[in-house]
């Protein structure tokens, strides 16, 4: 069990940029009750895109290693556990918490290095993908596991870190829950915490379906805000390139088409899977930095991606992705 929660929650409060929202305040007291007992919690955390789930997760991240112990953040993609670190880190280190990324394309020393320190205790919160549930990661005394995106991943993935002894605390995240999910809040094994309220100054997103015929005068308008109120916007397609097998418009050959002809002039970026991690992270932090007006890319934004100044974002081939990706894609948006 967590004790120490008013004083780190006093600190926590201090090093924010903002205040936290009514329903983050009742999210936190509901699962504080359960991280101040010895019994290991399970529980979901569900909120809007976008309404602020991980600054309530990111005080319990601390709170842990106010205890001594460890904690883990674990994300679906690389692009967003380098969002959260950015994020995340500068706050820890305020708070005098030391904080490590491990994704895929971590460098091999640089590996080694968090895996000795995890071993010691001598790193408190590491945030990564798929990459922490490799054998070679062993924590000293590992409190806390913290699920975003929780749909995502698999059930035995989720497991894979809470199956220790002691068994940590678990909390899982996500705006868009699945069926099993939903299953287990309901049948008690699962307790869930709802934030409903989104962070002030936020306005509605509209959404509209545009036959192809109004390509253009889309593409029109995107072109129109980018020069003129120098808003930024995201085109997404579902393939990287073109298959002979379907008649999809892919990601890489629109990006050239777009960037020649309507765009042309104007900041454009590309950004996919397979595109390798030195030059996605510069794609990803001009646009963050405002450099690239808009960027062309494929699911690998889906999740987590966070730029306020995004206000519009085209989706081709909508019937090719989910329901919960659509709505995760949505969320990109509107988030200033």
């Amino acid at each position: 069990g967590f004790a120490k929660a008013a004083e780190s929650l006093e600190r926590l409060r201090k090093v924010l940029p903002f205040e936290l929202t009514t329903d983050q305040e009742s999210a936190i007291r509901e699962i504080l009750n359960q991280v101040s007992t010895d019994v290991p919690m399970s529980r979901l955390l569900q909120g809007e895109v976008g309404s602020g789930k991980t600054m309530a997760a990111a005080f319990f991240l601390y709170l842990a290693v106010q205890n001594g112990f460890q904690s883990v953040l674990l994300v679906p993609t690389e692009i967003l556990a380098e969002q959260h670190f950015q994020t995340l880190r500068p706050l820890f280190e305020r708070l005098h918490v030391s904080t490590g990324l491990l994704i895929g394309s971590t460098e091999p020393d640089e590996k080694q290095r968090i895996y000795k320190a995890l071993e010691k205790n001598e790193l408190s919160v590491v945030i990564g993908t798929h990459a922490l549930l490799q054998e070679e990661v062993r924590f000293k005394q590992l409190a806390l596991v913290v699920v975003d995106e929780q749909h995502r991943f698999g059930v035995r993935q989720r497991s894979k870190l809470v199956q220790r002894n002691p068994r940590p605390h678990f909390l899982v995240m996500t705006a868009t829950p699945i069926p099993r999910t939903l299953g287990l809040t309901l049948y008690g094994d699962l307790d869930s915490s709802v934030i409903r309220t989104l962070p002030k100054g936020r306005k509605p997103i509209k959404t509209f379906w545009i036959s192809r015929e109004k390509e253009q005068e889309v593409l029109e308008h995107v072109r129109i805000q980018a020069v003129k109120s120098n808003e930024q916007a995201y085109i997404l397609f579902p393939t990287i390139e073109e298959s002979e097998n379907t008649d999809l418009l892919a990601a890489t050959k629109e990006y050239e088409r777009l960037r020649k002809g309507i765009f042309k002039g104007i900041e454009i970026g590309l950004v996919h899977g397979r595109l390798q991690k030195k030059e996605r992270d510069s794609v990803m932090e001009r646009f963050y930095r405002g450099d690239i007006k808009i960027l062309v890319a494929t699911s690998v934004i889906e999740v987590g991606v966070d730029n306020p100044n995004v206000t519009s974002m085209i989706i081709e081939h909508a019937d090719r992705f989910g329901l919960s990706q659509l709505h995760q894609m949505r969320g990109r948006i509107g988030r200033g």
